[in-house]
């Protein structure tokens, strides 16, 4: 067995494991780096969050601070005194607060008809389910099938 070394490859031939050393204890060695962009690798899947109500309810605060404070710094840069005169009202107010009392006037007015229209379809929706749970209850109930031949099996 000469010029064989000890693992049975020829002598000066290098391992592809490195082979522990003796009188060392044996340790794990590093992992090999990965090879470099040979082919992509796969997709890892995500985990998909879904979004939810408190999260919405959590977005919807925020804008509507946002809103305020903007609201805040309109009313205070306007604060020059307006007559109003409204069905024989007659009073002074600060431009920025006899605005937004317009804009808010303006959004119920807007808001009764919706609320009418909203109140009309959902009657209108229970109608339908109505009508669609009477037309599947009959189609729900199997009559009896009678015997085949004598009942007494003659």
């Amino acid at each position: 067995m000469t010029g064989q070394s000890a693992g049975g490859r020829p002598a000066g031939a290098q391992s592809a494991v490195p082979q522990p050393v003796a009188g060392l204890p044996a340790a794990p060695y590093p992992a090999a780096p990965a090879p470099v962009a040979s082919a992509p690798a796969a997709a890892v899947r995500q985990h998909k969050i879904r979004r939810t109500r408190l999260g919405g309810v959590w977005t919807g605060l925020a804008l509507a601070a946002v809103v305020l404070i903007f609201l805040l710094v309109f009313i205070l840069e306007n604060g020059k005194q307006v007559s109003i005169s409204y069905f024989g009202a007659h009073g002074h107010l600060p431009l920025g607060v006899a605005l937004l009392f317009a804009a808010v006037a303006g959004a119920l007015l807007v808001m009764i008809p919706g609320t009418g229209r909203i109140l009309q379809l959902r009657r209108t929706a229970r109608r339908h389910r109505k009508l669609d749970a009477a037309r599947q209850a009959p189609a729900q109930e199997v009559p009896p099938v009678p015997p085949k031949g004598d009942p007494n099996g003659r």
